[in-house]
């Protein structure tokens, strides 16, 4: 299994709102061999956190290079997140 993580740092001005439709749109990708994904926006709990986190698990590491190369997926990163993240950073490990 290959799991995906993605936490990101959006620009200042942005609103719950906003974020929030950028996972919502993550979520409702459902990728072929995508087994869980998981989204949320950043409690608070501790200063300096970044503002949201996306993990996903897929089957192998084709499935995650397909979820990669997805034009739909490609298409919410571009205009929905590029616009609102001052960083993103990613890695996958396996498990």
């Amino acid at each position: 299994m290959i799991r995906n993580v993605v936490v990101g740092k959006v620009r200042d001005g942005v609103d719950r709102a906003t974020i929030e439709a950028a996972l919502a749109a993550i979520v409702a990708l459902e990728p072929e061999g995508c087994l869980d994904v998981r989204v949320g926006v950043d409690a608070g709990l501790r200063p300096g956190n970044w503002s949201f986190s996306i993990t996903n698990d897929f089957a192998d590491a084709d499935a995650y290079r397909r979820y990669d190369a997805d034009a739909e997926h490609n298409r919410v990163r571009a205009e929905m997140f590029a616009p609102i993240s001052a960083e993103i950073v990613r890695m996958q490990f396996e498990c």
